[in-house]
């Protein structure tokens, strides 16, 4: 089995998605061999606005953004995709386009399972169709969830856990913020001056080292985990 440039293999994908839970080590095996890898630099597009929708895309590691462009050519930021994460569900189902576009913010590492593959494998497992209806569900949970959020959780605890995430997809024990500070702010819903506040104060507390403008070491992550 070819392998991916963090010495992922297709069982790992697999054994990403919750969408693939609770189905049999054979038909787990089955799912891999269908599964295709894909790798793409700091900046590369995993898809574009206007490309066919045709399959389920799994990030095995790495984060991406995904987002809209605005009239005026201006990115409107929807959502980060971090390891373990997937999109295109969708796409399984119906015959669509892109509406939105996803890039690279690191090396990032992918598997893809085609359209006709997946529904065919789900009129032969039924359990991977119960499955894929308990994902959407919790995809819809996990964005009222986000919401939420945006208007309970502290600024701090939300930058705190987007630093958890970053430096885990990263795997570097120095690693530099993928997103502009202005971007980080519209995704965890503040503005680019509370941001750089926060990072000061994190900072100040000894959770994170700032090693030079954008780029932070985690010190305390088991504090930055309890900030609420």
């Amino acid at each position: 089995m070819a392998k991916l440039a963090h010495d992922h293999t297709a069982e790992d994908c697999v054994e990403l998605v919750s969408i693939f839970d609770n189905l049999s080590k054979d038909d787990k095996n089955t799912i891999a061999t269908l599964v295709t890898h894909h790798h793409y630099k700091t900046g590369e597009y995993l898809f574009s606005a206007g490309d066919e929708a045709d399959s389920l895309i799994i990030v095995a590691h790495g984060q991406a953004k995904v987002f809209q462009m605005a009239a005026s050519g201006k990115e409107q930021m929807l959502r980060i995709l971090q390891t373990g994460d997937f999109d295109g569900e969708a796409a399984l189902f119906t015959n669509s386009d892109h509406n939105s576009f996803a890039q690279a913010l690191m090396k990032t590492d992918v598997c893809q399972i085609s359209r006709g593959d997946f529904q065919r494998l789900m009129t032969k497992t039924p359990e991977m169709a119960v499955n894929m209806v308990n994902a959407l569900g919790k995809r819809i949970a996990q964005l009222e969830q986000q919401t939420t959020e945006v208007t309970t959780a502290s600024v701090e605890s939300r930058l705190a856990n987007y630093l958890l995430e970053t430096s885990a997809g990263l795997d570097q024990e120095v690693f530099k913020l993928p997103l502009k500070k202005k971007d980080i702010a519209t995704y965890l819903g503040t503005t680019p001056e509370t941001i750089s506040r926060k990072l000061t104060s994190l900072t100040k507390q000894g959770m994170i080292e700032k090693i030079s403008n954008n780029e932070f070491k985690i010190l305390d992550a088991d504090r930055l985990m309890m900030i609420d």
